[in-house]
């Protein structure tokens, strides 16, 4: 292996020194190429350069002397016409004095960018300008003085001295130019005979470099053949490699037309050849819901992302079938973009299993029982919607996490629970549990071992039916049958007791009349209070037992309670504040007033003993209509109306095992002397006695909340009250 792997490793670094021999030749050739260029260049500028100068100079020195003849040709036409008075010769002299001036215009436009030569004919030019001038003034004499002043004008010394500089600065400019149009020629010779030299010496660098470089792309081809012969042995093995690969390859063009696809792709597509696929959209058989989302990725692949898809098509026999797609962007080194590669594989069965399960777990789902899994490290599997709704939880936020930490704060069954299933497979039994809010709830469990393929325990399926409120029924109803047997106890008690009393009171009233003094009447005076006060607890304890013998009309609950409300201001501590919320259209009561009076304070008095501290006591009504489904929340409970009253208090609050009996005849949590215990069994009798019941809610430190619920008044009841009031009226 290492051999291999080092003999691939010399191949690579000689093909890497290879390339950069190549590289570094193919760049001399490139410099030696450029540089001749650059010298053949140079020399074809410096001949255009110096052609052009040679041109300039001719021009120069031509024009030079062309100003020369027409001046003379000016001149030579004035004399004859001063000689002759021939008017040709005037003709021919004005002809050829526009010409001399158009011959310095040219000159100037020729020799505009230099600077030398403009300063040269700027001092020609005034002296031609004399010198025409002069000529004019000749012609002149001639037409008005004659011929004899004409002539002393021409032997006089300005003319002829003027005559002499002109002809003076012409020689000297047509000397220097035509001595430095010599120097150019010869210098353009010169460089003639450089550039011939250079371009037969880069010639022969040409020669050789195309020599050289035939010589390596002949190698070089060479070498192509052997790595195209040999790309193409690898293309073969890569193709049987792909064919023989278990999932569908595909290469798809950036417009969606399939370039590439193997043995098992043809098999998937239910096609015997590639080439009914090749060139053709591959989403011809994508099932139409999902064409959309197959080319959102296939643009997204084609930006250089990968992507995965789950997807159905329908094979060209009629074959359904879920792949899944992963598809990654393949660089295209021709145009820099990229293709689509697609690794894709049947998923049929496996979506199928997952139908299934999903199936399994949408009837899980409808149970109103809380279904749940977990392992037998107790981390949790399974959560069902049943167990959403019993616990608070949703299924994401427990999976994974410890079912015990999660519902169970101190439970003695769990130990038990476990080693039962363990043992025996399954177990079934009642279990207190924990809410998302911290609330105890009462569940009927069921336990079932679930083993692996190999019998081994794996998991536990648990099933929990909430059991709370039947559980808190039973309880109402086991303490209404401890209260009744209570209250038959009582009575009977409470009877034998009056009977005792009696005659103790006739006595005492016997003896007050026959014992005048004041010392015995003080004596028989307590004993016959304490004789009453005896008989008064008597009647509390038979009313609870056995009810009251009650007169009743329709009351309104409103003054009621704004008498409670004025009898809490004038007694109870500053630091007990009291909000009252009753409605105006409170409904009415049939009953006692009295008797709702006692209830009212008693209920009043306990949650002012409940605040030492003072706090809030809040009293209010609400009109409310029971139905089936409502009557779960008290044993008592039945269909109809009803007014209920809360009295809600921020005091100390009440344990759960003090709830339990705070009914019950003479139970008071007060000091010695503060409370017979009755108050509140009483209270209960009355409510009770009127078809009503109570419900408590309390938690320690957070106070307490009595709400009694007292069936309202019919609409006949009301009615007779109507009546008996106007009559009352009348009668008055």
């Amino acid at each position: 292996m290492k051999g291999i792997c080092g003999r691939k490793g010399d191949r690579t670094i000689k093909k890497w020194y290879r390339v950069q021999k190549l590289k570094a030749i193919f760049i001399l050739a490139l410099a030696v190429v450029f540089s001749n260029a650059v010298v053949s260049y140079s020399n074809t500028v410096k001949l255009i350069h110096n052609q052009q100068w040679l041109t300039y100079s001719y021009k120069v020195i031509s024009q030079i002397e062309s100003i020369q003849f027409t001046l003379k040709d000016t001149e030579t036409a004035q004399r004859s016409y001063l000689i002759t008075a021939d008017a040709d010769d005037l003709q021919t002299y004005l002809a050829a004095e526009r010409q001399t001036n158009s011959n310095i215009q040219n000159f100037k436009k020729l020799t505009a960018n230099n600077y030398q030569k403009q300063q040269w004919i700027a001092f020609l030019e005034p002296k031609i300008t004399n010198k025409l001038n002069i000529l004019q003034q000749e012609i002149y004499l001639k037409k008005n003085q004659g011929l004899e002043a004409v002539r002393q004008q021409i032997l006089s010394e300005k003319d002829n001295q003027s005559s002499k500089e002109i002809q003076q600065l012409i020689n000297d400019s047509l000397k220097a130019e035509k001595n430095l149009l010599q120097q150019e020629m010869q210098q353009s010779q010169a460089n003639s005979q450089k550039a011939i030299v250079t371009f037969f010496i880069a010639a022969i660098v040409d020669l050789v470099l195309v020599a050289l470089l035939y010589d390596l792309l002949w190698r070089y081809l060479r070498q192509l053949q052997q790595t195209e012969l040999a790309l193409r042995q690898s293309e073969n093995r890569l193709r049987a490699m792909i064919d023989a690969e278990p999932e569908c390859i595909q290469l798809i063009a950036r417009d969606g037309t399939l370039l590439e696809i193997n043995a098992e792709g043809l098999a998937m597509m239910e096609v015997e050849s590639a080439d009914i696929l090749i060139g053709k959209p591959v989403d011809a058989v994508i099932v139409p819901e999902y064409k959309a989302a197959f080319a959102d990725l296939h643009e997204s692949v084609c930006q250089g992302n990968k992507e995965t898809l789950e997807f159905e098509i329908v094979g060209f026999k009629g074959t359904r079938r879920y792949i899944e797609t992963h598809a990654v962007p393949l660089y295209n080194e021709s145009d820099g973009t990229f293709i689509h590669l697609a690794l894709t594989r049947d998923i049929t069965h496996q979506k199928q299993a997952e139908q299934k399960i999903h199936e399994q777990g949408l009837l899980l789902d409808v149970s109103t029982d809380a279904i749940l899994v977990r392992n037998i490290h107790n981390q949790i599997l399974f959560w069902n919607q049943g167990a959403e709704r019993l616990y608070g939880w949703k299924a994401e936020e427990v999976v994974g996490k410890n079912v015990l930490q999660l519902l169970y704060k101190d439970s003695p069954q769990l130990e038990d629970a476990y080693l039962q299933v363990m043992n025996t497979g399954e177990w079934r039994g009642e279990l207190h549990q924990l809410t998302r809010e911290g609330k105890v709830i009462i569940v009927e469990s069921r336990w079932t071992l679930i083993p692996d393929e190999n019998g081994q325990p794996k998991s536990i399926l648990s099933a929990n039916t909430e059991i709370t409120q039947q559980k808190q029924l039973e309880a109402q109803l086991l303490r209404s049958q401890r209260l009744e047997s209570i209250g038959t106890l009582a009575g009977g008690i409470a009877h034998d007791l009056n009977n005792i009393l009696s005659p103790i009171l006739m006595s005492v009233q016997i003896l007050q009349k026959k014992l005048p003094d004041p010392q015995s009447q003080q004596i028989l005076q307590t004993l016959e209070n304490n004789v009453k006060r005896g008989a008064n607890l008597l009647k509390q304890v038979l009313s609870f037992a056995r009810g009251i013998e009650d007169k009743r009309t329709i009351v309104e609950i409103q003054p009621l309670i704004a008498e409670i409300e004025q009898i809490i201001a004038q007694t109870f501590p500053k630091s007990i504040i009291c909000q009252i919320d009753i409605p105006k259209n409170l409904w009415y009561v049939r009953g006692d007033i009295t008797q709702l009076h006692q209830v009212l304070i008693n209920l009043v008095i306990n949650a002012r003993d409940a605040m030492p501290n003072g706090g809030i006591l809040r009293i209010a009504a609400e009109n409310l209509v029971i139905g089936e489904h409502s009557t779960q929340i008290n044993i008592d409970a039945k269909v109809g109306s009803y007014i209920a009253i809360v009295v809600t208090d921020t005091g100390m609050g009440m344990s759960s095992e003090v709830q339990q009996r705070i009914f019950e005849p003479f139970f008071t949590t007060k000091e010695v002397g503060k409370g017979t215990g009755l108050g509140l069994s009483t209270a209960l009798g009355i409510i009770k006695n009127y078809g009503g019941f109570v419900n408590v809610y309390s938690q320690l430190g957070r106070g307490t909340q009595f709400t009694v619920y007292l069936p309202a008044s019919t609409f006949r009841d009301t009615h007779s009250l109507s009546q008996q009031l106007e009559s009352v009226i009348k009668d008055g």
